[in-house]
């Protein structure tokens, strides 16, 4: 029953949703709205519902083998017959007739009453929808998460903007200082040259960064299906974010295996595999059906007679030339391979969220490491310029220290995208992404 309501759940997309326009973000955009939308405009995510809903489809024609067909007809024929075709002897009678016609009415109605093949394949095609509704969940989870690393590429791409625009400022105070040092004679020329190579390194380093700014918001707006053109605002920083999680490698792997809808989906089409060896084998059970029509025939048509026909039939397989044992030892071997499938998938979800939490684990020492690396190098430059300032160093020491908090700078804004990547990875690893807050 939960399986059903998924399928439908997943379907409840209107008929025209393929030929929506994507939604534009009012406002600053935030990680999990960004996510959020990536699932529901990822075209990859897209294509998977519409798959669901062609499984679906699916469903309903197996469903249609169970359920009763009627037609009707009608018909006007102008014949003549030869008598003497037949063999047997009609006294006054011989030869062949007058043209002369016929007026027919039918209505014809069968009903499955018991078929236990056509029931399996039924039961088969139900697995097979819920396995593509739970591909399309897993979709839109790898779309969002495509989306959400998106959205920290961007944020660190602006992140380093800000941080080059901070390191500016600083070239160009250290240069003035430089300039007055060398006009007062206390300073030799070498230093103020030496402070316009760096500011202009700075300023290189800028452009740089602005460039790569602007190329991350075309690839965030391309996962979002946005043109290219639109404007968006980023609501978040790189700061850490809270955790909702299983840290624990092994908790994490039991997570994992009850959550991820990939695995789901494998489970689902392993049932699919094997209702479906089911169905040739219950091939061999004897089916019933019901049939029957209603005709009123006669040469006029307002002069008809009406008769019935109604048939119950048992049908009892014997033998098709061992066509059936054959397909059963294929679907059998098509049964192994899908448990093998099955079987790595689980390997291979366990390892991903072992993988996951440790990843998220290292991320957030680094970030610790990197933050006190930077108070570390701004505590430097201090010193440095103050030395600089007393004329006891000279413009390569200040020069050094400003290329330690730069690096620095750019130490902490990856690792901040680096914790940001695990966390994202680690919900989707989890299969749970859809609760990243």
């Amino acid at each position: 029953m939960r399986c059903s309501l998924l399928v439908l759940s997943l379907v409840a997309v209107p008929a025209g949703a393929a030929a929506q326009q994507p939604t534009v973000p009012q406002g600053p955009l935030t990680l999990l709205q960004a996510i959020t939308l990536g699932r529901s405009q990822g075209v990859d995510a897209a294509i998977a519902a519409l798959n669901v809903r062609t499984a679906n489809a699916r469903v309903g024609q197996r469903r249609a083998d169970l359920l009763p067909a009627i037609e009707g007809g009608a018909a006007y024929v102008r014949q003549t017959v030869n008598l003497d075709e037949f063999g047997i002897p009609i006294p006054g009678a011989s030869g062949v007739t007058d043209p002369f016609s016929i007026y027919r009415l039918q209505l014809r109605a069968s009903q499955t009453l018991f078929d236990a093949s056509l029931i399996a394949r039924l039961r088969a095609a139900r697995d097979t929808a819920v396995a593509a509704g739970l591909d399309a969940r897993a979709a839109g989870e790898i779309a969002g998460a495509t989306t959400g690393l998106a959205y920290l590429r961007t944020l660190s791409a602006q992140a380093t903007v800000r941080a080059r625009q901070a390191d500016s400022t600083i070239a160009a105070e250290l240069l003035d200082q430089a300039r007055q040092l060398v006009a007062a004679g206390v300073s030799p020329a070498i230093d103020a040259t030496r402070s316009e190579v760096s500011f202009g390194s700075v300023r290189t380093q800028l452009e740089v960064a602005r460039n790569a700014a602007d190329r991350a918001r075309l690839d965030l707006l391309r996962t979002l299906d946005l043109p290219s053109g639109t404007k968006i605002e980023l609501a978040d920083s790189l700061g850490p974010g809270p955790l909702d999680l299983p840290l624990d490698p092994d908790s994490a792997a039991g997570f994992a295996h009850e959550h991820r809808a990939e695995l789901a989906a494998e489970r689902a089409r392993t049932s699919a595999a094997r209702r479906s060896l089911g169905a040739i084998r219950a091939e061999y059970l004897p089916s019933l059906g019901l049939s029957g029509q209603y005709q009123q025939t006669g040469q006029e048509a307002s002069n008809l007679a009406g008769s019935y026909a109604v048939q119950l039939q048992l049908t009892v397989p014997i033998l098709d030339g061992f066509r059936r044992q054959n397909r059963v030892k294929e679907q059998h071997l098509r049964v192994d391979i899908q448990e093998i499938r099955e079987h790595d998938l689980v390997n291979q979800v366990e390892t991903e969220a072992r993988q996951s939490v440790l990843d998220l684990a290292s991320a957030r020492q680094q970030v610790a490491i990197a933050e006190d690396r930077l108070r570390l190098a701004q505590q430097e430059l201090a010193q440095a310029e103050e030395r600089f300032q007393a004329g006891v160093a000279g413009s390569v020491e200040t020069t050094n220290a400003q290329g330690s908090v730069i690096a620095a700078r750019d130490a902490l804004i990856q690792s901040r995208v680096g914790f940001g990547t695990a966390r994202v990875s680690a919900y989707r690893a989890l299969g749970v992404i859809d609760q990243l807050h």
